[in-house]
């Protein structure tokens, strides 16, 4: 997927139509040791703290075969204005196997 190394797009800082610099980053990984991680964890019947935990101490049994990790990884734009030099993360990712600025 070619990109252009700049494109006009609306500053929300500016609050009007500017050209922006486009640079790609790496996704980072969500951490497992964010609050929402850990409520999602324990609803789970995760990380209860202390203790034995009864049905959850062993592993699960799993019975189907999983599926391999996808072949593609979702972009990461990070668009900077060039007025105010602020930056904007797109908010939401494609997914493409090679991304080139041009």
């Amino acid at each position: 997927m070619k990109i252009p190394k700049a494109i006009q797009k609306f500053c929300k800082f500016c609050k009007k139509h500017t050209e922006q610099k486009v640079s790609q980053n790496k996704k980072r990984a969500p951490s497992s040791l964010s609050h929402g991680s850990k409520y999602r964890a324990r609803l789970r019947g995760r990380a209860r703290g202390v203790g034995n935990l009864g049905r959850y101490s062993k592993p699960a049994v799993t019975k189907f075969k999983r599926t391999g990790a996808k072949n593609t990884k979702k972009t990461d734009f990070r668009y900077t204005c060039s007025v105010c030099n602020k930056t904007v993360c797109q908010p939401y990712g494609l997914r493409v196997k090679k991304v080139e600025l041009v």
